[in-house]
C-alpha cells in the first residue's frame, strides 16, 4: 500500500509577513520571468518556505508544497492509477497537478527524497520544460506560469546526501542564512508580539548556540524556535522555561550540553 504523501496546496491569499535581506525577490521574480527553476538552500527554520508562501502571493500562483522524504517515490509526484468505485482511475500526483494549473511546486528537504526519485524534475528543470507521465504515454508541457523550487539544508550534506550535480546545475540557487540579529529581532517580535529587547536577548541566546554548531551541536537555534520560545513567553512563560524547552531542548539530548544551554539562558534573562 503507498504510502500517504505530505503535500500542502493553497492560493496564498494573505500577504505572508516576510523581511527582506538582501534581493532575493528581485532575484526570485527575475528568474520567475526567464523561465528558471529556483533552489533554496540555508539552514533549518532560517526562513526558505515563508519566502516561496510570500513569492507565490506576490506573484498571485497557487502553491502546492511536498515534503521530501526517503520514500518518496516518481509515482508520488507524479501521480498513479487507483481503484476507486471497481473503475481503476489515474490520479494525479503534486508536481503534475502543479503543472496543469501553472502553479508553483516546491519540494522541501529534496536531499530526503532518493536520487531515482529527483531525475524526475530533470525533464522539468531545463529547457524542455515537460513532464513525461510514462503510465500514460503523456507528456505534459509546463506553461509559462509554473515554477520549480527545491530547497535543502547544506549543513546535512553527506556523501549520501547531498544534490547531484546533475539535478543542481538545473537551477538558480538562493541562499539563505540567520537574519542580522535587529532584523531577527523584528520579525520574532512581529510573529510573537513581545517587546523588542526580550526579542533581542533571544537573538543573543541563538547568535551563541550558533557558534557551538560542530562543538556539541549539530546546528544552532534557528528562527522558527526563536519564535516557539518568543510565544512561550508572550502568553506568560518565564523567559528562562520558554527557551528551555522551546530552544535547548529541541537542540540536543546530550546532558552536559543542555546543562550549558541552561546556564547561558540564565545568563541572558
Amino acid at each position: 500500500m503507498a504510502k500517504v504523501i505530505k503535500t500542502e496546496e493553497f492560493f496564498v491569499e494573505e500577504e505572508p509577513y516576510y523581511l527582506p535581506s538582501g534581493r532575493e525577490t528581485e532575484i526570485f521574480e527575475s528568474a520567475y520571468r526567464n523561465l528558471i527553476p529556483v533552489l533554496l538552500k540555508g539552514p533549518t527554520g532560517c526562513g526558505k518556505t515563508r519566502f516561496m508562501e510570500f513569492m507565490a502571493w506576490k506573484l498571485k500562483r497557487p502553491l502546492i508544497t511536498v515534503s521530501c522524504h526517503d520514500d518518496l517515490t516518481a509515482s508520488d509526484l507524479v501521480g498513479r492509477y487507483l481503484v476507486q468505485g471497481g473503475e481503476t482511475v489515474w490520479t494525479d500526483g503534486p508536481l503534475t497537478r502543479a503543472v496543469r494549473v501553472g502553479g508553483f511546486c516546491y519540494l522541501d528537504e529534496i536531499v530526503e527524497a532518493r536520487k531515482d526519485t529527483t531525475v524526475v524534475i530533470h525533464p522539468l528543470a531545463d529547457d524542455r520544460r515537460v513532464l513525461p507521465i510514462e503510465k500514460r504515454g503523456e507528456i505534459l508541457k509546463a506553461p509559462r506560469e509554473f515554477l520549480l523550487g527545491i530547497s535543502y539544508n547544506p549543513g546535512y550534506q553527506s556523501v549520501l546526501k547531498d544534490l547531484k550535480q546533475s539535478t543542481r546545475q538545473r537551477f538558480l540557487a538562493i541562499e539563505f542564512t540567520y537574519p542580522g540579529k535587529k532584523h531577527e529581532a523584528a520579525i520574532i517580535a512581529h510573529e510573537s508580539s513581545i517587546d523588542e529587547g526580550t526579542a533581542l536577548s533571544l537573538v543573543s541566546f541563538a547568535d551563541k548556540t550558533r557558534h557551538l554548531k560542530d562543538r556539541g551541536l549539530i546546528e544552532g537555534a534557528s528562527t522558527r524556535l526563536l519564535i516557539h520560545a518568543a510565544k512561550l513567553i508572550s502568553s506568560g512563560i518565564d523567559p528562562v522555561t520558554a527557551c528551555s524547552v522551546a530552544v535547548a531542548a529541541p537542540l540536543t539530548d546530550d546532558h552536559e550540553m543542555l546543562e550549558a544551554l541552561t546556564e547561558l539562558i540564565s545568563s541572558l534573562f
